[in-house]
């Protein structure tokens, strides 16, 4: 059925109105309480799970440790999929729907980084704390309070810490879990509880390409075989080339060459010379038209580095290999997720604000689902680096929590006679 703008608006109005009534109900008012009274135990969850490392692509001990909380938490069929995510399910009124709410297990530190936490007062410094050791933290921290209020939801609520969010992992747990998993046909909504401002509401995917762009030739000594093609002219080009693509700053659109590698000594012409390229848009179009650029780039290369210098022993060959694939897209600002997680934020006192970001809401987006991300809660700063921190300051930090919850609830609903 096509609606209207005018029923989604009444859908905007009546998402604002559930939210009052799980706002005023006694068994949220008793879930919040719980967040608040027992926000120390939030910390000591966050320090244990920042304390085990999760490279990537390495996020098994991690898993293993968080399959453990699920199961301790008594959530339902515990366990880890095919690709390593860690599921568990809170019923709701067993209509088989599920809201799904996740964080992704690994970080972007490689095996051997120390990962003890450091405190100094309300501050926690260590790699990955804030992403996503929080917001894992943060799905044991709902499972309490929900328990300790007694709450009931209309949609079940499948719990997923997932691997594979950051770089080079390409989205590869939640692409699993809408693709391939057991529970793919049962998703309505997506919430991934991801970085801090809890304001800042991600509703549009950055999509990105990333390619690995090999040069090939015969190669030879640089005096001697001076005059035969050169791979890394060719590589030149497609640079010289990517500098001059026009992108248009609305939708934001990016493109960068970031990596090189290849050559063996400085007095001989390469066999093979390499870049990676990460392209980005707002848009899956820009994206898509982004992307025919550069190969076109490449092709163009090839030809002109064939052209103008010898191939007797040999022609410059380019591969392009695809080494990440992020969908860009949107969830509609009227969908009933984001309603609520406005009116849950405005409740609690945040100026809540849609933002981009490519992040494990960039799956659903894209298979039509609306999803977001959402802060954990809470400040922090030094992302990606050794010297991450957050605060875990009690009174910003449980009202987050609080508001989050509310959103969840707003999204997944709040049995009728609880309201």
């Amino acid at each position: 059925m096509i609606r209207t703008r005018d029923a989604k608006r009444n859908d905007s109005m009546r998402t604002t109105y559930e939210i009052g009534e799980i706002l005023s109900s006694a068994a949220f008012s008793s879930a919040a309480n719980d967040l608040r009274e027992n926000h120390d135990r939030f910390v000591e969850d966050i320090v244990r799970i920042a304390e085990i490392p999760a490279p990537p692509f390495e996020e098994d001990e991690r898993a293993a440790a968080y399959e453990g909380m699920f199961r301790e938490h008594g959530l339902e069929e515990v366990g880890r999929d095919a690709i390593g995510n860690v599921t568990g399910i809170r019923r709701g009124r067993a209509n088989g729907r599920a809201v799904v709410l996740a964080a992704h297990l690994d970080t972007v530190f490689p095996k051997g980084t120390d990962c003890t936490v450091r405190r100094e007062g309300t501050k926690l410094f260590a790699p990955g704390i804030g992403d996503d050791s929080r917001g894992l933290a943060a799905l044991l921290a709902f499972v309490r309070a929900l328990d300790a209020g007694g709450v009931e939801t209309e949609a079940d609520l499948l719990f997923v810490g997932d691997v594979g969010e950051e770089g080079k992992g390409d989205l590869r747990g939640v692409r699993h879990l809408f693709t391939e998993g057991q529970y793919r046909d049962r998703i309505d909504a997506f919430f991934t509880i991801d970085g801090l401002q809890v304001e800042e509401v991600t509703t549009i995917a950055v999509g990105s390409h990333r390619y690995r762009v090999a040069f090939r030739g015969p190669g030879g000594h640089s005096f001697s075989a001076f005059g035969i093609v050169n791979p890394a002219h060719a590589l030149g080009d497609v640079l010289a080339g990517m500098a001059k693509l026009e992108v248009p700053d609305k939708p934001r659109t990016t493109y960068c060459a970031s990596v090189f590698g290849g050559g063996t000594s400085i007095n001989a012409i390469p066999e093979e010379v390499w870049v990676e390229i990460d392209l980005r848009s707002e848009s899956q179009e820009e994206l898509d038209r982004l992307d025919g650029a550069l190969h076109a780039l490449v092709e163009a290369a090839v030809t002109t580095e064939n052209a103008r210098r010898k191939t007797e022993v040999g022609a410059i060959t380019a591969d392009l290999q695809r080494i990440g694939q992020r969908p860009a897209g949107k969830t509609d600002h009227q969908s009933p997720i984001v309603q609520a997680t406005f009116a849950a934020l405005a409740a609690f006192g945040f100026e809540a604000r849609e933002r981009a970001g490519s992040t494990d809401a960039n799956i659903p987006i894209s298979l039509g689902i609306p999803a977001i991300c959402l802060g954990s809660g809470g400040t922090g700063g030094r992302a990606h680096s050794l010297e991450e921190w957050i605060d875990v300051e009690p009174e910003l930090s449980a009202r987050g929590l609080s508001a989050g919850l509310a959103a969840i609830l707003g999204t997944a609903g709040l049995r009728s006679d609880q309201s």
